[in-house]
């Protein structure tokens, strides 16, 4: 399948909107409790994609277009959201991620990017050569698992509840996937 970035978009669009459709006015049980663990609760969740609008996607891209192969991403924190969200409720942050996403997807309209520029290489700490459209459609895939994500945390809250019919809700059967992901 060729990158269309025009569907990349369209995603990436969405994904405030569906966030704040599904989250806010919850009650802090569905929003502050996690699947145990060192695993993320829902608000982090959120000041980690808000984390990700600053320091990954854009930021990332720009260097792509800039610098190419010559330089090599930022580490990204993966834990940075935790201070950044300090204090702030998660409808700030609903509005907050709604804000910078729109900005970011502004600014990416605004470098009208054809197919060499797509194609253009950048230099990951961990995987090595990437490309503009890879990192792009990376972070559509990233809304979608954080979408995921959110999903089980909020429907673990409801593993023991549902006595025997968690045999047959897929999303009680799934045990993560970040835990193991190697470090963006």
């Amino acid at each position: 399948m060729e990158h269309n970035l025009e569907h990349t978009m369209a995603v990436l669009e969405r994904t405030a909107g569906a966030l704040d459709a599904l989250l806010r006015g919850l009650p802090d049980v569905w929003t502050m409790r996690n699947e145990g663990g060192d695993t993320f609760t829902v608000y982090e969740v959120i000041g980690h994609l808000i984390h990700g609008e600053r320091a990954d996607w854009p930021a990332r891209a720009k260097m792509i277009l800039e610098f190419g192969e010559t330089k090599t991403f930022e580490r990204f924190d993966r834990m940075a959201h935790v201070k950044e969200s300090e204090g702030k409720s998660l409808g700030e942050l609903l509005e907050e991620f709604a804000r910078l996403r729109a900005e970011n997807l502004k600014e990416l309209r605004r470098w009208k990017l054809g197919k060499t520029q797509l194609e253009k290489r950048g230099r990951h700490p961990g995987f090595g050569v990437v490309t503009l459209s890879e990192l792009l459609a990376t972070w559509a895939a990233h809304d979608m698992t954080h979408l995921h994500q959110i999903s089980r945390i909020m429907a673990h809250q409801y593993r023991e509840l549902v006595g025997p019919w968690s045999l047959y809700l897929g999303v009680l059967q799934c045990g993560g996937h970040s835990a193991a992901a190697v470090e963006k």
